[in-house]
């Protein structure tokens, strides 16, 4: 998956300003305690990334 692949999806399912914030502030045990901002910054695949958002916030299977 590709980094702004990964950006729309956050922000279709979020929302612009929501993803943004679900980006920087909210910390996943899933991503070694990392944020999806330092998980990307830290080398960590978009597809790995997105599915730890999915996990944490439902989002339902279809738009996985």
């Amino acid at each position: 998956m590709r980094l702004t692949y990964f950006r729309e999806l956050m922000e279709t399912e979020f929302g612009v300003a929501r993803a943004a914030a679900v980006s920087r502030d909210h910390v996943f045990s899933e991503l070694g305690g990392r944020t999806v901002e330092e998980a990307l910054e830290a080398g960590l695949e978009p597809r790995e990334v997105w599915k730890a958002v999915c996990d944490a916030y439902d989002v339902p299977l279809a738009r996985r």
